[in-house]
């Protein structure tokens, strides 16, 4: 899996967690172990422009993504995954600081960034959470993916719960 990070924000974030992250939810979504996926942390006044250009939204946001191949995971166990360019997911730790903080289960802006980033990943494979049932199929999977990866390593308790509007 070719996985870059660029961390264009200021910001000190631990980009080796947002690396094993992403790199677990593809794994774990049987996505071709050669696609590729650019991660792109950027500041605050950046996300907001990308926020207007192409959501037409006020404000930055926490996470966005920009899928290039539209890759979906294989429906059978034995489907051969496509290769491809999976997209960008786009970042902003300064929004995942305060959504970690103001989170009923407060926690860090590096754990909100895990979840922004597994979030990103089930966009580029076309989840949503428009209508209750993707929402809860989502969040589900999401949940599901953050908890096997921390238990992978060691860490203990629940993963931070969405705070994804």
């Amino acid at each position: 899996m070719a996985i870059d990070v660029n961390n264009e924000s200021g910001w000190e974030i631990d980009e080796q967690s947002v690396l094993e992250v992403a790199r677990y939810a593809l794994q774990r979504m049987r996505i071709h172990p050669m696609s590729e996926l650019s991660i792109i942390v950027v500041d605050a006044d950046a996300m907001e422009q990308l926020h207007i250009q192409w959501m037409d939204l006020p404000g930055p946001t926490d996470v966005m993504s920009f899928p290039m191949d539209e890759l979906r995971p294989p429906g059978k166990d034995d489907e051969e995954p496509p290769q491809g360019l999976l997209g960008d997911i786009v970042l902003c730790p300064e929004v995942a600081k305060k959504q970690g903080e103001q989170a009923a289960t407060q926690h860090s802006m590096d754990e909100e960034l895990q979840l922004l980033t597994v979030h990103g990943v089930l966009h580029l494979l076309g989840y949503d959470h428009e209508e209750p049932g993707e929402k809860a199929e989502m969040f589900g999977l999401q949940k599901a993916i953050l908890d096997d990866w921390r238990a992978e390593r060691g860490v203990e308790g629940p993963s931070p719960a969405p705070t994804i509007h």
